[in-house]
């Protein structure tokens, strides 16, 4: 691997006036390294201590050549002394300018996808000081975004670009210097995307101007409010934009608007017609919109789809769907409350994310249509869920370790936590259930405009504010369902009109759960545990079905056997 070392001779480029000299010997830049396509993790030493303020981040994108030339300004803060700065950047990229509180930096080394940057001894603690990084080079393409991330370059049918970037799963590090860990949010986002003349550029937050020069344009948009450094993103392409307002039920209002291909307004307007709907079931059941300062926006992608705060990608061809609305958007949007209005403190974690925006669905599906469609889709779910790794292992986990089925969870972090969320609002009631979901996105259980902000939380986070809703320690619940991978297994035995029922779980903690039986026309709720529990039933021949509404999650055989049929 080439080590660059960089010294006084580059010119430093400052945001407005982007100067860029070749300080890099190499004119082709070396592939990703296996390490800067993950993210997260355990936190390395010298980031341990860093505190991030502000970025401030310029874009020169070059469809020609499949190239960016950058510049980022990132305002950080020290908890604690330090000599060096390690901040995270593609080794794709060269490096042509440095400078740290407005100072040219004499040396830095930028390799194996890190900087390494001597700190000048007038830094202190607590005391905000600016790091300013230019930056070339023909970014990480994604083969397969948004599964593989980086930079999607195509083309419109009309032959005209068409960019984006998608970056969730491999980090910030491959479009910007950044410190690539869930934790380090900007708590201000400027963004400037400079673009060839005819194309739009869709970001996050508001968009504060836009600056016409004779071959491009630039779009400066900004955030105002702490959003997850891989949810910064580029949209690029011909777009033209469907814009209305909602009037929101907490007495505000905000903008809604959808960046779509031009040509295809009549598809995107169906699209539209979606979004005041979807929220409204948001605002309802969970809560505000999170971001009404700035807008609730879509942008159509070359890609299927991520949650890009303020502005979802969605790819999905407005393809039609068979549960009466579009998953792919009411999914994304989903994540502007969980993922962007409360982010995991770790990969670990983000069954925060996936689960509760996996049971959205279903919630919604039942909002529209009913206890029929919310089984159905919950059934749908049911088959998918593998159960060889635990949701959560209480271990810091890089991206992968978590969506790789052969290293972690993978998709169970969508269905399975979809499905213990279920099992866990029929055990305690909505009222307590969705008053705990409250307190997990938004910190209170009585969110209005104003009393809230972006932040942090882990699964202790929300056990904590189910504990609280419900009077008594639920502990053993996750213990059984989230810390471990078996499925509890419900027993029956039968012995002519005598019922036993007990549960087996690996899981050492109690587990009692009541269930459910029907017995011929009747209904009976049997409090189950691991103790063997025997009833007696009206007659030898009684029909007898176990959780006739599929409230639990629990061990089934033909499930499993299908899944091993699905996986062969």
């Amino acid at each position: 691997m080439v080590t660059k070392y960089f010294t006084a001779a580059c010119s430093l480029g400052l945001l407005g006036v982007l100067t860029l000299s070749g300080c890099s010997s190499s004119t082709q830049a070396p592939s990703t390294l296996a390490q800067t396509l993950e993210t997260g993790g355990a936190l390395k030493p010298l980031q341990k201590h860093v505190e991030l303020e502000r970025a401030d981040l310029f874009f020169d994108i070059h469809p020609d050549s499949k190239s960016v030339t950058g510049e980022t300004t990132l305002t950080l803060s020290l908890s604690q002394p330090q000599q060096r700065l390690l901040l995270d950047l593609d080794n794709n990229y060269d490096i042509t300018s440095l400078a740290v509180a407005g100072t040219r930096v004499n040396s830095f080394e930028h390799t194996k996808g890190e900087i390494r940057i001597p700190l000048p001894d007038d830094i202190k603690v607590e005391q905000s000081f600016n790091v300013t990084i230019a930056y070339t080079g023909q970014p990480h393409v994604a083969e397969r975004a948004p599964w593989d991330g980086g930079y999607v370059w195509s083309e419109t049918d009309s032959g005209e670009p068409w960019i984006a970037t998608a970056v969730q799963g491999e980090g910030c590090d491959l479009i910007w210097p950044c410190l690539d860990h869930p934790q380090f949010e900007p708590q201000q986002t400027d963004i400037r995307i400079r673009v060839p003349k005819g194309l739009v550029a869709a970001s996050n937050g508001r968009l504060i101007n836009t600056t016409e020069g004779s071959t491009w344009s630039e779009y400066h948009w900004r955030s105002e409010q702490s959003q997850n450094n891989y949810g910064i993103a580029l949209n690029i392409g011909p777009y033209d934009k469907l814009e209305a307002t909602y009037e929101s039920r907490y007495g505000h209002e905000y903008p809604l608007v959808f960046y779509y291909l031009r040509g295809q307004k009549e598809q995107a307007e169906r699209l539209f017609a979606e979004f005041p709907k979807q929220l409204e079931f948001y605002e309802r059941v969970i809560g505000p919109y999170p971001f009404y300062a700035e807008k609730m926006g879509v942008v159509q992608t070359p890609h299927l789809g991520m949650e890009h705060q303020t502005i979802n990608a969605y790819g999905q061809d407005y393809k039609p769907g068979k549960y009466d609305f579009d998953w792919l958007l009411q999914h994304e949007l989903a994540h502007e409350w969980f993922g962007n209005q409360i982010t995991n403190t770790d990969w670990d974690h983000m069954w925060l994310h996936e689960g509760f925006g996996t049971y959205m669905q279903p919630l919604y599906g039942q909002y529209l249509h009913g206890d029929a469609l919310y089984n159905t889709m919950m059934y749908d779910q049911r088959i998918g869920i593998r159960n060889e790794h635990p949701i959560v292992s209480n271990q810091p986990m890089a991206e992968d370790d978590v969506y790789k089925a052969d290293r972690g969870p993978g998709s169970d972090i969508y269905q399975k936590g979809a499905w213990i969320l279920h099992t866990l609002r029929h055990l305690i009631g909505d009222e307590a259930f969705f008053a705990a979901t409250r307190k997990l996105v938004y910190g209170t259980t009585n969110p209005e405009p104003g009393n809230f902000k972006p932040h942090f939380a882990d699964t202790q986070y929300f056990i904590d504010a189910v504990n609280a809703e419900v009077g008594e320690d639920m502990t053993w619940f996750f213990e059984h369902y989230v810390y471990q991978a078996e499925l509890p297994e419900l027993v029956s035995e039968r012995d002519g009109d005598q019922l036993t029922l007990y549960f087996k779980s690996a899981a050492n903690a109690p587990f009692s759960m009541p269930v459910e039986v029907r017995v011929g026309d009747g209904l009976k709720t049997i409090e189950v545990s691991k103790t063997p529990n025997t009833v007696k039933l009206e007659s030898s021949d009684a029909h007898v079905v176990l959780d006739p509404h599929a409230k639990i999650l629990r061990q089934r055989d033909y499930v499993d056997e299908y899944s091993a049929f699905e996986d062969q």
